[in-house]
């Protein structure tokens, strides 16, 4: 906030836990799907948000519901981070390298379904936590391999973890992956203008794209869906993949067009891949 010449101590910082923290539930495993689906990490952050207890909110976008609450409205977006996920093994550099039949721990359904389409053999466990609790599970042999996103693990700064980046073509990421949104209210004009400044206009027309997909196909933390949106000058591609739970099946295609139509790009991908799917797709997951 240094264009308005705001000191750090004219801002307050309040963390909020979510459903999707509940320690109980991640130290147990509990799959994500089994808590609930739309909002885990941000329902009690939005309701702060609308009692004016915060002014704004910090979301990690792969983790946003495609429609905010009536009152909020997302309109700035952070530069974007490393989108790939990372492969996090002592033994094996890429799933390709993993013991045939080998344990791979993950709480994503994505990855699960993309691991197990390309390699149906592997046994796949709920993995919760954060990285330290996963990394002592890898050494307590809970599993022998799992998956987390390079950003986190940029952000995280922890030197010494076994990661191997994917490359995206052989595993899309969520979608909106890498990237952090803020989150204000409707009609605050003075938030508007503090924030404006720190808008990454780039970011912004890759998470239209995304978003519009991800809305379009109706995705939550109970469907698996990858995507990916880049920018070549005035050019966008979009890149998205859909699949079965278990991996049995998926379909993926790409789109490209002007960036300006990234938010038409998007609905006009998943609606492509849903012809292709079936209009009961995603009823038999």
């Amino acid at each position: 906030m240094t264009a308005f010449d705001l000191p750090q101590e004219a801002f307050e910082i309040v963390i909020i836990k979510t459903t999707g923290d509940d320690r109980s539930m991640i130290a147990n495993d509990i799959p994500l799907k089994e808590i609930g689906n739309k909002g885990l990490f941000t329902k009690e952050i939005e309701e702060a948000l609308l009692a004016g207890g915060i002014d704004i909110a910090v979301h990690s976008m792969k983790d946003m519901p495609t429609v905010q609450p009536e009152g909020l409205m997302l309109d700035c977006y952070l530069p974007r981070e490393d989108t790939r996920d990372a492969f996090i093994c002592s033994h094996a550099d890429t799933i390709h390298d993993l013991p045939q039949s080998a344990v791979v721990g993950t709480s994503s359904l994505r990855r699960r379904a993309q691991l197990l389409n390309r390699r149906p053999d592997l046994e796949v466990v709920e993995f919760r936590g954060n990285l330290q609790t996963r990394l002592k599970k890898l050494e307590d042999g809970v599993a022998f391999a799992t998956f987390l996103a390079c950003a986190g693990l940029k952000r995280m700064k922890i030197p010494g973890v076994p990661m191997t980046p994917i490359d995206t073509d052989d595993m899309l990421p969520a979608l909106a992956q890498g990237a952090i949104g803020i989150e204000r209210r409707v009609g605050d004009a003075l938030t508007e203008r503090l924030l404006a400044p720190l808008h990454h206009h780039d970011t912004g027309l890759r998470l239209a794209a995304e978003r519009s997909f991800l809305k379009t196909l109706d995705g939550s933390c109970e469907t698996p869906i990858a995507g990916l949106a880049e920018l070549d000058g005035d050019q966008l591609r979009l890149r998205g993949e859909i699949l079965k739970t278990d991996g049995s099946l998926s379909y993926a295609g790409e789109i490209s067009g002007s960036i300006k139509d990234g938010a038409a790009l998007g609905e006009s991908l998943a609606k492509e891949l849903l012809a292709k799917a079936g209009p009961d797709f995603f009823d038999h997951l």
